[in-house]
C-alpha cells in the first residue's frame, strides 16, 4: 500500500520525484523560456488557453520518470487529458496516480514572465499524499506530504492567520477564463474588507497562501492538475479549504463551485459567505 511506505521509502521517493521534476524543467522547459518560435505555441480552447512544445515534451518526460519511480502507478496529465478525456477516470481508480501540470501558467511562460510552475501530486483513492510545486525560473521548490508538513526550499512553511484589520487579499479565477455565471458567483468578493485580483499561475497562488503572502484563493474551475498540489501544500502549511457546499474538494471532480483555500478556517468561512453557486 502506498500509504504504508516507511519513512526511508518515502524519502527515496521524494528525492526521485524532486530529481525528475527538476530534470524535466531543465531539459524541456527552461531551454525554451523566452526562446519559443511561433509554431511551437498552439491555442487549445481559445486565444488565452495555450499549449507549447515545452508543455507536451515535459509531460511526456515526467510520465516516463514518475511511473518508473512508482511501478503500477498511472499519470493524469493536463496535455494527455486534452487528447483523451477518458484518462480522467484514473482519478477515481485504485492505482496510485500522479497528477501533472507540466507548465502551470503557460500564458506567463509564453510571454516571458517567470511566474510559472511545474506541478506534480501523488494521490491514491482520492487522497492527496504528496506534492511538488517547482518554479524553475524563480528557483523555488515547495514540497508537501500528507501529515508531514510543507517546506519551501527546505524551510518549513506556515500560513499563519491574515493580519487583523487589513483587507483580505484574494486571487480569483482570471476574467479571461471565466463565464458570466462564474464571474457572478465570485462577484460577492467585491465588497468592503476584501481585495480580489485575477490569479496568475494557480500553483504559485497556492504557494503564496502557504507562505502567508496571500490570504486566500477563490476558483470556479476544478481541473485536478491546477489544484491538487496547491491544496495539499496549503493544508500542510496550516491552512484550510472548502467548496461552496462546505465540503472538501474532490480531485475526481463533481464539486460544488466555486471553492476557496485560505490561510485559516475563519478566512475560508468568510470567503464562502460571500460566494454564490455557479449557475
Amino acid at each position: 500500500m502506498i500509504e504504508a511506505k516507511d519513512p526511508g521509502e518515502w524519502a527515496r521517493l521524494e528525492a526521485a520525484v524532486d530529481e525528475a521534476v527538476r530534470k524535466a524543467a531543465a531539459t524541456e522547459i527552461m531551454p525554451r523560456f523566452r526562446q519559443l518560435a511561433q509554431h511551437e505555441i498552439v491555442q487549445k480552447n481559445g486565444p488565452h488557453d495555450l499549449v507549447t512544445v515545452a508543455d507536451r515534451l515535459a509531460e511526456e518526460q515526467l510520465t516516463a520518470a514518475l511511473t518508473a519511480v512508482l511501478p503500477g502507478s498511472v499519470v493524469v496529465g493536463e496535455e494527455a487529458v486534452h487528447a483523451d478525456v477518458g484518462i480522467l477516470a484514473a482519478l477515481g481508480g485504485d492505482a496510485p496516480v500522479w497528477i501533472v501540470d507540466p507548465v502551470d501558467g503557460t500564458r506567463q511562460f509564453v510571454h516571458g514572465d517567470p511566474a510559472f510552475a511545474t506541478l506534480v501530486t501523488l494521490a491514491h483513492r482520492g487522497e492527496l499524499l504528496a506534492s511538488w510545486t517547482y518554479a524553475p525560473a524563480l528557483d523555488l521548490m515547495a514540497v508537501a506530504r500528507q501529515g508531514g508538513g510543507a517546506t519551501l526550499d527546505g524551510q518549513v512553511l506556515r500560513c499563519g492567520p491574515p493580519v487583523p484589520g487589513q483587507d483580505i487579499n484574494v486571487a480569483i479565477s482570471h476574467y479571461d477564463f471565466t463565464t458570466d455565471a462564474e464571474k457572478q458567483a465570485l462577484s460577492g468578493l467585491r465588497t468592503a474588507g476584501v481585495a480580489p485580483r485575477p490569479c496568475g499561475s494557480a500553483g504559485l497562488e497556492y504557494l503564496n497562501v502557504a507562505r502567508g503572502l496571500l490570504d486566500a484563493v477563490a476558483f470556479s474551475w476544478e481541473n485536478a492538475w491546477d489544484h491538487a498540489a496547491g491544496l495539499l501544500l496549503v493544508a500542510e502549511a496550516g491552512g484550510a479549504s472548502a467548496t461552496i457546499a462546505g465540503e472538501p474538494f474532490r480531485i475526481a471532480g463533481g464539486n460544488a463551485l466555486p471553492f476557496t483555500a485560505a490561510r485559516d478556517e475563519a478566512t475560508v468561512r468568510h470567503i464562502l459567505s460571500l460566494l454564490t453557486v455557479v449557475g
